[in-house]
């Protein structure tokens, strides 16, 4: 597949690039005014940046950008975003422990896929971008890992044509890891396509996504080697040494997406004063999703098993939604649109199970209408955004309903409030799983959670940024363990109260600057489900100037990350998902970075060394109860944008 994909990308490159540059020449002629020559006989002026732009499933756009700030140290990671409040486990490619919690972003009205610890790289709808490009585009991405492997993200797009836009990209990892039976391999192909028309009245977005997300599971250290590590003993300073549960297993995450959004304006009007459209639009999203959990034999970690060898669980989901809407636009005073959806799921197995304590069946299918809408409307400095959903038909009931208000004060401040309400069922693996293992068979009829949040933001760069959120939540589905120690799906009866406050603010002096995020949380109601800790910080000391008569710009410093004490969820492998436990609290832990970034050009190249307090003091911290912290490693890579 690798090999297939850059022979693509060097044939598009070669036969459609140098058509592009000569269509887009005449393209700049008409929008700056200026005459180009042929190559032959001057350089070929640069299409400026502003024109290689960047647009969302929502139609929000942006442009590549080329520049080097603390924000891109902090987003370059294997998810390509900042990590802030996520623990990594030991290997890259892996899970990731929650030191925090954003729920006014978890607005579905459908039960999710289980494996939610599998989902951290599982690109969704909204992780998907389009792309509207002068000339051809390509933004390569590479780093480091644990023992054996690399990271790489690769992406080329191109404009055939003014109006139509083609990109293919390809993200793979992998890496052994230093500790026994922790390999991790995953790849990441997407494809994208957006038109619109000449006349831009019709407008399409495509794409296809193909994703294989595989871990090695190994159970997490024995008794014998948890003592070891805890104790720092240095003869197992090579974790290769130290035991682990199991050496026979694996899971592995499949997911496949076609989407389109497509939409026809039977009435558009432009002119100085207002713009009006009337337009009718199709969003059709088929998903398919597939959980293996594979062990060579039973382990008697997990219980009894009806097979002693082999052990295979599969889980799938298929589902299909297509949504019609009617959108209406007077101005920046409305933009109204009109939903109606209906979705087909089908979730389960292929077996029905007669167990001693009851019937568990196979599937859960059929069929949920769905209506809704958005308003959004500006008016003076005021930013007005409403939007909603239920579920009208179908077995599954839910809602979501949320509304935002923004005021711009100057060209540097904004304020937000955010209100949400969200009541939807839980997770598919919650009301419905089977397995090899007899312990992790169930079928429940859990009441729907409900959510209510309020959040109000301030950014002010200059000031501080601020976010406050508060959000309550009822019938809270969680796993956790029984009073025999198994682990199984619960549904908390009593309300969850969860608030958290996070200021950002960035002090400069000369050429060093202290970049500046704290985040202070509590669990008021229901601290016995949702378990995090009081206080995560991230501190970063660094200095910046640019040298070799500023052909290179660098950044070099510290980055503290800090966390307090908290009793920190546990890992099941079998499930690839978290559980709330409470009998052992976890100490938090200091980790001290050091980073040398530097940008030449469109190339940002950065240089890191990851625990560097590890060095002195050891490591014997946790990622999870029985999993390891990452121990010291020296990482580096590249971002390098290139525009022919």
């Amino acid at each position: 597949m690798k090999y297939f994909l850059f022979l693509i990308f060097f044939i598009i490159t070669t036969f459609e690039g140098f058509s592009q540059v000569e269509r887009n020449r005449g393209q700049l002629n008409r929008d700056s005014g200026t005459n180009f020559s042929s190559v032959e006989d001057e350089e070929v002026e640069k299409a400026p940046i502003s024109l290689y732009k960047i647009v969302s499933v929502e139609n929000d756009t942006t442009i590549v950008d080329t520049t080097l700030n603390i924000y891109k140290d902090y987003r370059f990671n294997y998810l390509r975003r900042d990590n802030f409040g996520l623990l990594p486990f030991s290997n890259v490619g892996r899970t990731y422990n929650n030191l925090t919690y954003d729920f006014l972003k978890e607005q579905y009205v459908m039960p999710q896929f289980g494996a939610r610890a599998r989902h951290y790289n599982f690109m969704e709808v909204e992780d998907i971008f389009y792309y509207n490009v002068p000339t051809p585009f390509t933004e390569l991405f590479y780093k480091t890992v644990f023992e054996q492997g690399q990271a790489v993200d690769a992406l080329f797009t191109i404009n055939t044509s003014p109006n139509f836009n083609f990109s293919v990209a390809y993200k793979g990892l992998r890496s052994l890891g230093r500790y026994q039976h922790m390999l991790t391999s995953s790849g990441n192909f997407r494809t994208t396509v957006g038109y619109n028309s000449p006349n831009d009245r019709y407008r399409l977005q495509s794409h296809f996504v193909s994703q294989d997300l595989l871990n090695e599971e190994n159970g997490g250290l024995t008794g014998s080697s948890l003592e070891q590590y805890i104790a720092k003993n240095p003869e197992f300073e090579d974790r290769s040494r130290l035991d682990v549960n199991f050496e026979d297993s694996q899971s592995t995450l499949h997911g496949k997406r076609f989407f389109l959004d497509h939409s026809y304006a039977l009435y558009k009007r432009e002119d100085s004063l207002v713009k009006k459209d009337l337009s009718i639009g199709h969003r059709l999203n088929h998903t398919y999703k597939k959980y293996n959990y594979s062990q060579a034999s039973a382990n008697e970690l997990f219980g009894p098993s009806f097979e002693e060898v082999s052990i295979r669980d599969e889980t799938r989901l298929t589902s299909t939604s297509n949504e019609v809407y009617v959108g209406f636009t007077a101005g920046n005073l409305a933009q109204i649109v009109a939903r109606g959806k209906h979705t087909h799921y089908n979730y389960g197995y292929n077996t029905v199970l007669d167990l001693k304590d009851g019937f568990i069946v196979n599937r859960l299918q059929g069929d949920i209408i769905s209506a809704g809408g958005d308003y959004t409307g500006t008016l003076g400095g005021f930013q007005f955004k409403a939007e909603g959903m239920i579920n009208l038909i179908g077995d599954f009931k839910g809602y979501d309903l949320g509304a935002k208000l923004a005021y711009l004060l100057s060209e540097d401040i904004l304020i937000a409030a955010t209100a949400n309400i969200n009541d939807r069922a839980p997770n598919y693996n919650f009301l419905l799983y089977q397995s090899d293992y007899i312990n992790y068979n169930w079928q429940t009829s859990f009441s729907n959670e409900s959510r209510q949040s309020l959040g109000f933001k301030l950014l002010a760069p200059q000031l501080l940024n601020v976010n406050l959120e508060f959000s309550t939540i009822n019938d809270m589905s969680y796993f956790g363990l029984d009073e025999l120690g198994t682990l199984r799906p619960f549904q908390h009866d009593e309300q969850v109260s969860y608030f958290k406050l996070r200021g950002e603010r960035e002090f400069i002096i000369g050429k060093f600057a202290l970049n500046n995020t704290i985040l202070y949380q509590s669990v008021l109601d229901g601290g016995q489900v949702l378990n995090v800790p009081d206080l995560v910080t991230r501190n970063t000391l660094y200095y910046r100037d640019h040298w070799f008569q500023r052909a290179l710009y660098l950044q070099t410093g510290f980055t503290l990350n800090y966390f307090t004490d908290y009793y920190m969820n546990g890992y099941d492998p079998v499930l690839a998902e978290f559980y709330v436990q409470n009998e052992l609290e976890f100490e938090g832990f200091p980790t001290v970075d050091f980073f040398f970034n530097g940008k030449i050009r469109q190339a940002r190249i950065f240089f890191k060394l990851e625990h560097l307090n590890s060095l002195i003091q050891g490591n014997n911290n946790f990622s999870a109860p029985l999993y390891p912290y990452r121990d010291f490693g020296v990482r580096f890579g590249l971002v390098w944008n290139m525009f022919m």
